[in-house]
Order: structure tokens, then C-alpha cells, then sequence
């Protein structure tokens, strides 16, 4: 079974392939095929969000699908920059950039939480259903000053409380132990072992774990 891996993300690449390397599946991703248009991401959440690139990139390709969408979330900020992590500030912004002005919003609230969590909603497509779909969650607390170089984002100035670091200060195996990516990929993994989930190509053929 050939399954698309929806995103081109260096980063996540490197964190969500050894979680489903296990997987007798044959992974591609968005890199792999010949270019799709990018669906616009119209959720207010990342679990619609999710579901709309899983859906939208299992009709351009014909193959099944899994997409997540992820963020930071702040709650001091209202819940920002949430679902628009990606392109908080601005479609080009730096992450410093990014963290500076993260800072500016938190420095108005003197005394305010910095209580953050990073979420990821996943989403399992095949043609037209979605099939599978969960979401998972870390807790932590934003930093004034970023730590670290590992990671990619917001890891930086993501502490991850339990351990007295960033996200960014972890191995690729630490992280993926505690992370919300882990979490999602993890019960994904879980699903197929339990054959909850049914992978159907555009030809109809189907395989169920």
C-alpha cells in the first residue's frame, strides 16, 4: 500500500518518519509527485484544517492520505497564534521575528500565564472519507529568550516543564517521546496494528490493517 505523507516540511519529515517507518506501507510525500495545487486552509481549528488537506490531497493525487495541521497555542494571547502558526506576523517572517513580537503581546499583560501547549490535529483520507482522525497535545510554558538549536519553529521558546527545557534542546528521540507530533503519529500507528483503519486506492482496491 502506498500512502502520501501530506506536507514538505523538512522538519516534520525528520520527526513523523521514524514514528511510521515500521508501517509495511511505502511512503511518498507532496516532494514525490508532480505538483498540487495547496488547498486553503479555511478551518477554525486545526482538526478542520486537517481534514481539508487530507481530503483535497487524496483527490489530486488518487492515493490515501495523511495530513496534520499544528500550532502553538498561547493562552494569553488568546489562543495565538493557533492555527496560524505558520504564518503568524506574516507569510515570510522569521521565527526570531516571530518570537520577538510574541514577546512585544506578552510584555503588554504584566503578570499574564505563559502557559502555551503545541497541538496537532491528524487526519486519514481515502478519496472522499476521512478514516481516521485524532489529536494530541504537550503543555509547556513560552520563554522570553529562545533556547536551544534542535527542533524547528517555535521550539525554541517552548519549555517543556517535566524536564526544565525547550523543545528545542531535546534529541529527536526525546522529542518525540513527550511532542504532540509523537502523540498523534503514535495513536495513528496504534490504529493500523489494530486494523481500525481502511486504506482504499482511486482503483478500489483497499487493505485493512
Amino acid at each position: 500500500m502506498t500512502v502520501l505523507l501530506a506536507t514538505t516540511n523538512q522538519g516534520k519529515l525528520r520527526e513523523i518518519v521514524p514514528l511510521v517507518q515500521a508501517l509495511p506501507i511505502t511512503w511518498k510525500t507532496l516532494a514525490d509527485l508532480a505538483p498540487m495545487a495547496v488547498p486553503e486552509e479555511t478551518g477554525a481549528t486545526f482538526r478542520e484544517n486537517a481534514r481539508i488537506k487530507a481530503l483535497a490531497y487524496a483527490a489530486a493525487s488518487g492515493l490515501p492520505v495523511v495530513a496534520e495541521d499544528s500550532g502553538l497555542v498561547i493562552d494569553a494571547l488568546g489562543g495565538a497564534p493557533g492555527i496560524h502558526s505558520a504564518r503568524f506576523l506574516r507569510d515570510d517572517a522569521s521565527y526570531p521575528e516571530r518570537f520577538a513580537e510574541i514577546e512585544r503581546r506578552l510584555a503588554r499583560q504584566p503578570g499574564a500565564s505563559r502557559d502555551a501547549r503545541f497541538v496537532t490535529a491528524l487526519a486519514v483520507a481515502t478519496g472522499a472519507s476521512i478514516v481516521f482522525e485524532t489529536e494530541a497535545s504537550v503543555a509547556g510554558t513560552v520563554l522570553p529568550e529562545p533556547r536551544g538549536t534542535g527542533g524547528f519553529g517555535y521550539d525554541p521558546i517552548f519549555l517543556y516543564r517535566p524536564w526544565g527545557r525547550t523543545t528545542a534542546e531535546l534529541s529527536l528521540e526525546e522529542k518525540a517521546a513527550i511532542s504532540h507530533r509523537g502523540r498523534a503519529f503514535r495513536d495513528f500507528h496504534r490504529a493500523c496494528l489494530a486494523g481500525a483503519i481502511q486504506f482504499t486506492e482511486s482503483s478500489g482496491r483497499g487493505s485493512a490493517w
